[in-house]
């Protein structure tokens, strides 16, 4: 099965790399956009065929590697 994980910074915390998305976005004439937030996706195989015990499998790796869970919150998908 696949893994996908979104890690985002949380709110309240500065996102200097959106901020930085959002001036240049600005420059090239969208200066209608707004509160840019800039995170990244993390994709890999999995295996194993039940759906819950790997979504707990990766909540577990994301709380010990993937994301930094004093400034980032995560989303996890699971695909079969």
């Amino acid at each position: 099965m696949k893994a996908v994980v979104h890690v985002y910074l949380k709110t309240g915390v500065l996102d200097v790399q959106g901020k930085a998305v959002q001036t240049a976005l600005h420059g090239l004439g969208w200066a209608d956009v707004d509160d840019v937030r800039v995170g990244r996706v993390i994709e890999f195989a999995l295996a194993g065929d039940d759906e819950t015990e790997a979504k707990s499998r990766v909540e577990a790796m994301c709380a010990r590697l993937l994301a930094n869970p004093v400034i980032e919150g995560y989303r996890v998908e699971i695909a079969a």
